[in-house]
């Protein structure tokens, strides 16, 4: 079952802003994703982007493959300054 994630740590703005610089609709990437073995559907990556749902680590080692960029490319900004 997966789980919702904290809204203060969600990923989603990350995953658009790569999709989006790597010019593929939802559909698109979803298409790639499962030609590379990740059985995920469009509804079920929106929810990623959205941070209604917890992005499986499959998911992302197939999406740095797919960007070529950098596993900190997907959590840029999710750290908590402390005081």
């Amino acid at each position: 079952m997966e789980q919702k994630i904290r809204r203060d740590r969600n990923m989603g703005d990350n995953l658009r802003r790569l999709r989006g610089d790597a010019g593929l609709s939802q559909e698109k990437l979803c298409a790639e994703l499962q030609r590379r073995g990740c059985d995920i559907g469009r509804t079920t990556y929106a929810k990623y982007e959205a941070g209604e749902l917890n992005i499986r680590a499959s998911v992302i080692i197939e999406l740095r493959k797919i960007y070529k960029c950098s596993y900190d490319e997907f959590f840029a900004g999710l750290e908590q300054e402390t005081n």
